[in-house]
């Protein structure tokens, strides 16, 4: 009797008590990695500022991170698209040519399963960059845009002037870019002239990169998504406490 009963409350009662604990004692502890640590140009050493631990009220010395520098770019309507605008926001880059017909497609479709992921919500926003300014202009980004059923409120198709664009890929974004027809001007094909990464780049609200992710690879795209959400809820429990 007693051990039918000491069985009974193993199988229902006491999954009851450990859900009530976990309710009212659990936290749910969630970090994602910052990367590309700033410089000190004149000792070639991590910069490290003081941070205030608010569990122990105490500063402590911390790495700085580099930030995306400040652009202005031209959108896909043709008007002027401020990096200002991104400020308090997450968001995601990515880096594409419209005349493009290998990787390009394949990034921009899965950049496109993000939107539908974050559908309206104005907390992330999305960046395709094209690394082919000079042929990509508003035109041409416009209908590539609407290819894709780009929501043109969160999802921005950028060109510009490539002394503006190509550093900022370069040394804002920390991923390689290379236009071949200033090596070799026999180059004619576009999929052979723009050599860009198929990476997307994660970015928090204060401009410091926190993921990198093949945007190729369903499986990383996953984990983008699952990674933004983790952010969303770091600034979420951060807000809250």
């Amino acid at each position: 009797m007693f051990k039918k009963t000491g069985i009974l409350f193993l199988v229902l009662i006491l999954p009851v008590f450990i859900y009530l604990g976990l309710k009212a004692f659990g936290t749910n502890h969630f970090s994602l990695p910052r990367y590309v640590p700033a410089i000190d140009s004149t000792t070639g050493e991590i910069k490290m500022a003081k941070r205030l631990n608010p569990r122990w009220n105490e500063s402590e010395m911390d790495t700085v991170f580099q930030t995306i520098p400040s652009f202005s770019l031209t959108n896909e309507t043709g008007k002027t698209f401020d990096s200002k605008s991104l400020k308090g926001k997450i968001f995601v880059a990515s880096f594409f040519f419209t005349r493009c017909t290998t990787i390009c497609p394949k990034i921009t479709s899965q950049v496109s399963r993000v939107q539908d992921t974050f559908l309206d919500d104005p907390e992330v926003q999305l960046l395709s960059i094209s690394v082919d300014p000079k042929f990509d202009q508003p035109e041409q980004l416009a209908l590539y845009a609407k290819r894709f059923d780009a929501n043109k409120d969160q999802w921005h198709f950028l060109t510009g002037e490539k002394k503006m664009i190509y550093p900022l890929v370069l040394k804002g974004f920390h991923v390689p870019l290379a236009d071949a027809s200033e090596y070799d001007a026999a180059i004619k094909n576009p999929d052979e002239t723009f050599i860009h990464s198929e990476r997307l780049v994660l970015v928090d609200k204060e401009g410091i990169i926190r993921g990198f992710y093949d945007g190729t690879d369903k499986k990383e795209v996953d984990r983008l998504l699952v990674e933004i959400k983790v952010l969303k809820n770091i600034y979420s429990t951060d807000a809250s406490n």
